[in-house]
């Protein structure tokens, strides 16, 4: 059998954490900032998890 590829949009987009999460940057942060207030702007820079509802799916594309 061949190996079961990795989604290449999945891998650049994804990275997992020691224990095993997987951390995800915040959309809406590439273009069109001048509208959007400073504070919003800040907030979005942080990296976060992803949900609990999409896990599964996101391990998927990634074969974890």
């Amino acid at each position: 059998m061949p190996k079961v590829k990795t989604k290449s949009g999945a891998k650049k987009r994804f990275s997992l954490t020691g224990t095993g999460k997987v951390k995800r940057k915040h959309a809406f942060k590439s273009h069109i900032l001048t509208k959007k207030t400073t504070k919003q702007k800040r907030n979005l820079t942080h990296a976060t998890l992803v949900s609990s509802a999409d896990m599964n799916r996101v391990k998927d594309m990634l074969n974890i």
